[in-house]
C-alpha cells in the first residue's frame, strides 16, 4: 500500500462578532461561532461496500472525513455538515422508515442505540440488509472508538486509524494555560418551554472545556450532567463566561433576554454580557469537526475574556 497522504482542513470558520454597548474596563462581548471545518484524511484503502446509509448520529460526517463522501446514498438529520449538502436525509426526524431506507437499495445500514424503531430495524436486517450498530459518542474520550468502528464498517480501518492520529495531534496543541482561570457555565435554554439547565460533570461541554483548559463550573459543582438552574445557584457559581447552544439563545431573546434569567444578571458574565453561542448541530457533536472547534473556541475564548 503506498503511502496515506493526510489532508487537515483547519481554516478559521464563519465566526460573527458583535460588540455590545456598555461601560467599565471589560466591553460586553458576545461570540457566535456557526460552523468548523472537518479533519479529512485520504487513503489508498478500498472500501468493502458501495451503498452506505448512515443514520447513527453523525456518521456520515465521519465517512465523509475518510474521503469516502461517494459511498453514501443516505444520512441522518444530525449529520449536518455542509459538504454533505447533496446527500439526502432519509428519516423522518429520528425515526427509520424501513420501506423508503430498502428503496435505495444499500448495502449497509449503520445505526446506533438511539436508531429506532426496532420494527423498522427489523424489516431491514429481514430484507437482507447489513445493519451495523457502532458506539455513541458524548465526549470527546468517545470519539476514536466510534472513528474505529465506522472505519471498520466500510472496510477502512487503516484510514480510520488515520483521522484518530490527527484528532489527536490537534487536541494537543488547543489547551492553553491562559485560559485556567476562566470559569465557564455551560446553559441549555428552551425559553418556549421554560426549561433552563446547567450543565454538570458529562453534559459533553465538560469534556470541551477541559480540552482548551477552562474550568466548567458546572462539571465542578454536579456528578449528573444537566441541574435545574435557580438564582442562587448561578450566583454562588458565578461564572465569568456564559456558553450556549445559538437556538436555545435565541428560545430566550439573546442575549438581552438571557441576563433576564433568574441569577444571570449578578454573575461577572451576566455583569459583562460574556457569551459564547456555538451551533446546536456543532457544539456536541463529537466527530471531525469537533476539532477545529475546540481550536475556534480556544480563541473566542480568550477574546471574551481578556
Amino acid at each position: 500500500m503506498r503511502k496515506s497522504k493526510v489532508f487537515v482542513a483547519l481554516s478559521v470558520a464563519t465566526i460573527t462578532l458583535v460588540a455590545l454597548s456598555g461601560c467599565g474596563a471589560s466591553a460586553p462581548t458576545f461570540e457566535q461561532i456557526d460552523s468548523a471545518q472537518s479533519l479529512q484524511v485520504e487513503s489508498s484503502e478500498k472500501p468493502q461496500v458501495k451503498r452506505v446509509i448512515a443514520l447513527a448520529n453523525g456518521s456520515a460526517e465521519i465517512i465523509s472525513a475518510l474521503g469516502l463522501k461517494s459511498l453514501i446514498v443516505g444520512r441522518d438529520i444530525a449529520s449536518t455538515d455542509a459538504d454533505l449538502k447533496s446527500i439526502p436525509i432519509v428519516t423522518s426526524g429520528h425515526q427509520v422508515i424501513a420501506e423508503k431506507i430498502i428503496s435505495m437499495n444499500p448495502d449497509l445500514v449503520i445505526i446506533d442505540k438511539s436508531t429506532g424503531p426496532a420494527s423498522a430495524l427489523a424489516s431491514l436486517k429481514s430484507s437482507g440488509i447489513a445493519v451495523v450498530e457502532i458506539p455513541e459518542a458524548w465526549t470527546l474520550a468517545d470519539i476514536p472508538a466510534k472513528v474505529r468502528a465506522v472505519a471498520q464498517s466500510i472496510g477502512t480501518p487503516q484510514s480510520g486509524a488515520l483521522l484518530n492520529q490527527e484528532f489527536t495531534r490537534v487536541l494537543q496543541s488547543a489547551k492553553s494555560d491562559s485560559l485556567k482561570k476562566v470559569r465557564v457555565a455551560f446553559l441549555y435554554l428552551r425559553g418556549g418551554r421554560a426549561i433552563y439547565l446547567i450543565g454538570g460533570e458529562g453534559s459533553g461541554a465538560d469534556s470541551l472545556m477541559q480540552a482548551i483548559g477552562a474550568v466548567d463550573v458546572g462539571a465542578k459543582r454536579f456528578t449528573q450532567p444537566f441541574t435545574p438552574m435557580t438564582s442562587e445557584l448561578m450566583a454562588s457559581l458565578n461564572p465569568n463566561l456564559i456558553l450556549v447552544m445559538t437556538k436555545g439563545l435565541a428560545s430566550v431573546g439573546g442575549v438581552a433576554g438571557l441576563v433576564q434569567l433568574p441569577g444571570i444578571a449578578q454573575t461577572e458574565a451576566g455583569k459583562n454580557k460574556r457569551v459564547i453561542a456555538v451551533d446546536d448541530s456543532l457544539l456536541l457533536s463529537f466527530g471531525p469537526r469537533t476539532p477545529d472547534l475546540i481550536s475556534q473556541l480556544s480563541t473566542e475564548v480568550k477574546k471574551v475574556t481578556r
